[in-house]
């Protein structure tokens, strides 16, 4: 090789690593999943609003739910990133998709706090804080009595038709709760569920039952989860009884509740091509409380996400300038 090409090649190679270095700190379109429940619908706008601003990305949005959105990114690589991804509900396919290299996770936790499982008011926490596991609580119905039936203790479970009513259900037996004085409620719809737990806390009176977080239930009453004493019993206790039919589920056993995971999801383009898009998902995590007081304030004034977002970007400085540097932390506060 002579000197002159010699020189060509290298300056060629100089061209090209500066160009991938380029690419790494461009942005460039990204794709994000808009999923239709609200802290969902919270988190994407508050992470379209960051990468365009903050980051000079070239945003789109792409609504759906759990189910189809999965399906596109592990059949098409569309949207790039679902934020929220509740993986209970595609285990399976999930793990299969991220052993063939088609999906992965940027971060498993983008929001603190959350889970199902049985909650207590916070009053009747304070009032008996040594009631301070499930299993205290079974021991003691008459501290939680049933309005029609005042000698049961009353556990509200979720309406008939949800998946969770099979799973409280083979709980309330796996427990024998009947045979500890308890009586399982059916709120008959969700309006009946967040009804009985207004009502119980505007009322002062004592609430034990199901629900999850992050909800604005949750934020704007208090709600306190307890933990359960009993290990987890396995996903076959789990998965092969505790969710389905009774006339499946002959033997249901003890467990505490399965663990709620949730995960940023990206196609395994958006890993190759993502840039410097990728840091910022792997550094944005929510606090639970947060997540909470932003769904209660989209509940009580009709807010969309993108309105949520801009009411989170300005409420909670403190949270998310944690997620990014200073230069990006200014450009975004300008467009506010």
């Amino acid at each position: 090789m002579t000197r002159t090409s010699t020189a060509a090649a290298t300056a060629i190679g100089l061209i090209l690593s500066a160009g991938a270095a380029m690419a790494q700190e461009q942005c460039g379109e990204v794709s994000i999943a808009e999923m239709n429940w609200a802290s969902a619908e919270l988190m994407a706008n508050v992470d379209a609003i960051i990468l365009e601003e903050g980051y000079g990305c070239d945003v789109s949005m792409i609504p759906g739910g759990t189910n189809t959105i999965f399906a596109s990114m592990n059949e098409k690589a569309q949207p790039d990133v679902a934020p929220e991804l509740w993986i209970n509900a595609v285990r399976e396919p999930l793990s299969a998709a991220k052993e063939e290299g088609r999906l992965q996770a940027l971060n498993d936790g983008p929001i603190t706090g959350l889970g199902e499982g049985w909650w207590v008011t916070s009053e009747f926490h304070e009032a008996h804080p040594e009631i301070d596991t499930v299993e205290k609580m079974l021991e003691h119905p008459e501290l939680v009595p049933d309005i029609e039936d005042p000698e049961l203790g009353a556990f509200m479970g979720c309406p008939a038709g949800w998946g969770c009513q099979l799973a409280n259900a083979n709980m309330f037996r796996a427990f024998d709760m009947e045979e500890k004085g308890w009586k399982l409620v059916d709120p008959g719809s969700a309006a009946g569920l967040d009804g009985s737990i207004a009502k119980a806390v505007n009322r002062s009176d004592p609430w034990f039952g199901y629900y999850w977080s992050p909800t604005a239930v949750i934020g704007k009453y208090g709600l306190v989860m307890l933990p359960f004493e009993t290990e987890w019993a396995g996903t076959e206790n789990w998965d092969g009884c505790i969710v389905k039919a009774e006339q499946d589920c002959l033997d249901p056993q003890p467990s505490s509740w399965t663990e709620s995971e949730v995960e940023t999801v990206v196609t395994a383009e958006f890993l190759e091509e993502g840039g410097i898009a990728q840091d910022y998902f792997k550094a944005r995590v929510f606090p639970g409380e947060v997540m909470n007081a932003m769904l209660v304030y989209m509940t009580e004034n009709q807010a969309n996400g993108e309105d949520a977002a801009y009411e989170f970007l300005i409420e909670h400085e403190d949270v998310w300038t944690s997620w990014v540097s200073e230069d990006v932390a200014e450009k975004v506060k300008d467009a506010l």
